[in-house]
This record gives C-alpha cells, structure tokens and sequence, in this order.
C-alpha cells in the first residue's frame, strides 16, 4: 500500500534554489565518531548516474555546475579519487551493493542477477530497525535483477511528461519522466515516515538523460556543454529534496551519501558515453558524505577508494554489522584521522574496475577489459580482435588525464600489474549457488531500450 501511495503522489510546484538553506549545527572528528551511539540517524543514499568527478567545482572543474554538490562536499567528507568497478550500471551497482569486485559479486552479464545468499546493505539497515526504501530510474538495477533486497518499497517511479520547457538531449532515449519524479515521490516517503527512522536510496537519471530545461541552459548546446547543463538541473532537483529536509527539520539527522555509478567519456579516446572501456573518464566518478552537521573545513580524502568500500564505510559510521567478505573497506578510520588533522596512511591495496565488452550478448564468449590502479599507476587491459589484449599504463601523478601511455618505458611495472589483473580475473563469484540468470522478457528488454541501451 505504502509504494501506490508513494508512486501516486503529485506536485506541481518546483520550488528549488541554487544553494537551499542549512541550518545543521558545526560538528567536529568526536561528532564523526558519536554517529555509531545515536539511534536518531537516518540514512540518505543519493545515485546520481553517469556522473564524472572532474565536471564538479569541488574537484576542480572551472564551470558552476554544481554549486549544491560543492557546498556538502566542502562541510562533509570528498573522497578525491574514487573509483567506480565498472563503465555499466548493472555490474557496478552490483560490486558496490555487495562490496566485492564484479568477479566476485559474479555479475558481469545483462543476464545475471545478484545472488540471494549476498546480504545487501538494505537487509542489514532494516534488520537495524530502519524503514527502507529504492525509488530507481534506471532499468538496470530492477527487482527482479535481485536488487531489492531488504526494501518495503523498491520501485520505478511514475513518469509523468515533464513540462515544454525541459529538454532531454540523448537521442537514444525514450523513456518518459524526470528526477523531480523520484524527488516527489522520496518526499511522500518522509511524509508517512520520516518521524521513524529511514534509509532512503534513489537512482537519478537525468544526467544520463542528458536532461536540462529553461533555467539549467548556461553551458551552451554542444554535447559536452548539455552534459553540463544537466549536472546542473540536477542540483537543481536534489535541491528540492534538500529544502524538505531543512524545512522538516531532518537535516539534522540524517547522514547524506551522494555518489555515481560510472562516469562518462567525451572523445578524449575517440569514443563517447560509457559501457565499453574502463578508462579514467568512465570509472573516475565522485563520493561525499555530508553529516548531520557541518565539518568546518570540511575532510578531503586523497588516497585512491573504489565504490566497494562504500557500504563498509557508511555501515561503520552508524555502527551497524559489517557486510561479511566484502572485498571493501572502511575508510572511517581514515576520516577520523583526517577530521583530527593527523597523516592519513595512503592504502597499499591495488583498485580494480571491469567490464564485460559482451556483456549484452547471450551466448558469446567473455571478452573483459579490465584497469588496475597500484603505487600511482593505471594499467589498463582491453581485449583486441584475435583473442590479444592490449596493455597500457598512465602515470596518474605526471598525466592527469592519463592520456599518455609509459607502458613501453616502464616493462617491469606492466609485468606487475599484468599479474595483478590476471590474478583478479581467476577470482570466482562467492556465492555456493553459483551467479543465478534470467531470461528477460520482451517487455523488460524493451523498458531498458528505452533508457537508450543496445540490448538484443
């Protein structure tokens, strides 16, 4: 009853501004470490898809895109150089779910679904007594993919025709509806249950959709340019979910995680968009945690963190049980330090993002490119016509945009990381059951083309 009463509620009004206002108290490293005694902490779990780090002000980027984003991330914690386990939603959302490397979590295919016996972090926040909710627009991370686990309430929000002055520049995209939906509905959520205490995730798309309107159109009309636009739109949105909480009084309490699954590339290869390599453009993707308090200044994280040490971290800082096995690790150690002002030790373990290039195609062998980040270097592995691989290595300090390959000047540090990679590709899913599939019906085929994938 809860989800028709979430997904049937209507707006119309759009009242958002640039930068909402907060009215959360100053907080410090011993608030950080009191978050794991308070029973009042809910938890707010923002998707924003096909976001890149570098066009957000808080990682350098020179345009105002995103002046919400920046604002959390200079009060809360910006993990600098994080990394997503894939270019593709559905092997990404997976790894960052179960907190295993796709090798391990076993999906890698359009047709695989996450295991049963994996405990998502849903499952343990409503076992903690949290009300839990998924409001997703991305086909890719649907139930019966297996990522509702541990959700009352998982489901696709109503689209409804966004009005005349919004425009949505991906061509390949039919799909109906906008973030204010998921917004709209995540705000009838709070209003039946924001007095108890709530996990809320929602999947955004409109940066996917390349979505923006009257007021977001400041960049200029080429694709890059709308890209921007819409990360803009899109702080717009989240805005109006922000000046709910503020007005509700729940700023105060309630722990905020924004984050992306990939990011998305603009010809720096000579390719666009995502799901085929696993390069700097589409793996490099922001992570901000923003308080129940402002962190004046706020915690810049340096060492390199993947997406898998993303519920291990939240998970500890409210104090709750640990995902079992997971490949992650949190990273509230490193914040305490870093809120205290001590050194933070730079991690030792090798990064690792993959991709499936065939993973559309039942039936066809695995071809996986795959990219290794250890001791300041990229070493990336795709797979070539023939059976070969090609191998490249960017020195990340020296080439920021990792455009330059050192693999020939460099042969022992290839080797290395060449038997880094191969040792990651014999890993085998962690499930006794093995990765489960599903044959997906027309009708699911059809709802994941119309978010513009070329799925058979």
């Amino acid at each position: 009853m809860a989800a028709v009463v979430i997904l049937a509620y209507l707006s119309t009004l759009v009242d958002i501004s640039l930068v909402p206002r907060d009215d959360r108290p100053a907080g410090s490293a011993a608030d950080i470490e009191a978050l794991r005694d308070r029973s009042d902490v809910n938890l707010l779990f923002i998707m924003i898809d096909t976001l890149r780090a570098d066009r957000l002000g808080a990682w350098g980027y020179e345009r105002d895109t995103s002046p919400l984003l920046d604002r959390l991330a200079s009060q809360g914690v910006r993990f600098s150089r994080h990394l997503a386990q894939s270019s593709w939603t559905k092997c990404s959302m997976a790894s960052m779910w179960t907190g295993l490397y796709p090798t391990r979590s076993g999906v890698t295919r359009s047709e695989h679904v996450v295991s049963p016996e994996a405990k998502l972090p849903a499952e343990i926040l409503r076992e903690a007594g949290f009300r839990t909710a998924g409001l997703f627009r991305n086909g890719w991370v649907e139930s019966y993919f297996g990522f509702d686990q541990g959700f009352e309430v998982y489901a696709k929000p109503v689209g409804r025709p966004p009005p005349a002055s919004v425009r949505r520049e991906n061509p390949t995209v039919s799909d109906v509806g906008t973030d204010l939906d998921a917004v709209r509905g995540a705000t009838e959520f709070l209003r039946i249950y924001g007095k108890e205490r709530w996990f809320l995730y929602l999947h955004l798309m409109d940066v996917h959709e390349y979505l923006y309107d009257d007021d977001s159109a400041v960049f200029g009309t080429a694709y890059s340019d709308v890209y921007d636009n819409s990360i803009l739109r899109e702080n717009y949105v989240i805005g109006e979910l922000y000046e709910y909480l503020a007005r509700e009084g729940l700023l105060e309490n309630t722990l905020i995680v924004i984050a992306s699954d990939h990011g998305e590339a603009f010809s720096e290869r000579g390719y666009e968009g995502h799901a085929r390599f696993v390069y700097r453009e589409t793996t490099d993707i922001p992570l901000i945690v923003s308080f129940p308090f402002r962190l004046e200044p706020g915690v810049v994280m340096e060492q390199v963190t993947t997406n898998v040490d993303l519920w291990p971290t939240v998970l500890d800082l409210l104090g709750l049980p640990a995902i079992a096995g997971a490949d992650g690790q949190s990273q509230r150690p490193a914040i305490l330090a870093a809120a205290r002002g001590e050194p933070v030790a730079e991690t030792s373990k090798p990064a690792f993002a993959h991709l499936d290039r065939s993973w559309g195609r039942r039936g066809v062998e695995p071809t996986p490119t795959v990219s290794v980040i250890d001791q300041g270097y990229r070493y990336v592995r795709t797979p070539t016509p023939g059976g070969g691989n090609n191998e490249e290595l960017f020195d990340i300090a020296r080439d920021a945009a990792e455009l330059e390959d050192v693999g020939p000047q460099q042969p022992e540090i290839i080797e290395r990381l060449s038997a880094l990679a191969d040792s990651y590709l014999e890993a085998k899913p962690s499930w006794q059951g093995g990765t489960p599939t599903l044959e997906m019906s027309e009708m699911q085929l059809n709802q994941l083309r119309a978010l513009g994938y070329a799925v058979p």
